[in-house]
């Protein structure tokens, strides 16, 4: 049986989601009785055990009762605890002599190093600029020259159409657009997706079921992957490095969005008008705008 968008038979008193399955609404309902079971007396926050609310609690007072046993540090926490054990236990051989932190490859650190010294030892011939790496550099005296450099190197060619990219990334993004068949549907809101997996990780929206919980802050995440995204607003790693200009970022989406500004490509097109965009979200923004009512877009979302 399928069930029109906003006509779905089991509603949550609580809130204003609803659901084609009972049992999806039972579930959904425990996380409002979970967040309403222990509340902090010094705060608004709530948690879902006891244990986790006297965990929380140290931090109000500062207390520090979690000791790691292989160095002098000590936690309010004890999944700050466990954290931090992990930075013992993943072996990683290169330290930084100007601070304490450690890296698995000697490339890494001698990128990092360079934050402490400000060194950039390439310099422009034409204009004295310096650059801390080399292939920065050569993109710079680029502009000197007038050489283009990335207009001749559309090296992955789409096998669909007639497009060519200068990054696979870029390609793959790209071969989305010719993908028109989604066939598995989620039965509570109508989404369509191409691929099982697409579906299986939708469905997590619904449930509410948000397993990976960051041990710094009460975030919870419903995949491993965003976890380990968010961490980097914690610890400020950016390992996503532009070999055009030195930017880096948290994230490698963060990073294939940037690129196109040094390429100019057009990854994003709609499949309504044909329209291309350099960024996800302006494509987004400019279907929500134009084709509100299409038919095609509602299958898309």
């Amino acid at each position: 049986m399928t069930f029109e968008v906003g006509n779905l038979p089991y509603k949550c008193s609580r809130c204003d989601k609803a659901f084609a399955v009972r049992q999806n609404l039972v579930r959904h309902q425990q996380i409002h009785s979970r967040m309403e079971s222990f509340q902090c007396n010094h705060c608004e926050k709530v948690f879902n055990q006891k244990i986790t609310l006297k965990s929380h609690i140290n931090t109000h007072f500062g207390e520090k009762p979690y000791q790691c046993s292989q160095c002098d540090k000590a936690f309010a926490q004890k999944s700050l605890l466990i954290s931090h054990s992990d930075t013992h236990n993943v072996e990683r051989p290169y330290q930084c002599k100007k601070c304490d932190k450690v890296f698995k490859l000697k490339q890494t650190l001698i990128r990092h190093s360079k934050t402490h010294s400000g060194e950039k030892i390439n310099q422009c011939s034409q204009c004295n600029k310096t650059f801390a790496y080399k292939s920065i550099l050569v993109k710079h005296q680029m502009r000197h020259t007038g050489e283009k450099p990335y207009t001749e190197k559309y090296s992955y060619k789409c096998n669909k159409c007639d497009k060519a990219f200068s990054f696979n990334c870029h390609l793959k993004i790209h071969m989305k657009i010719h993908i028109v068949e989604k066939i598995f549907t989620c039965m509570q809101c109508g989404m369509a997706f191409s691929e099982k997996g697409h579906l299986t990780s939708h469905l997590k929206k619904h449930t509410g079921d948000k397993p990976y919980k960051c041990s710094q802050c009460d975030k919870a995440f419903s995949h491993k992957h965003s976890l380990k995204a968010h961490n980097r607003i914690h610890t400020g790693e950016k390992p996503y490095l532009c070999f055009h200009c030195g930017k880096t970022f948290s994230q490698n989406r963060s990073l294939k969005g940037h690129l196109t500004t040094h390429t100019g490509e057009k990854l994003y097109q709609c499949r309504i008008c044909d329209k291309s965009f350099t960024l996800k979200h302006a494509l987004v923004q400019h279907q929500r705008t134009q084709h509100r009512e299409s038919k095609l877009l509602k299958q898309q979302m």
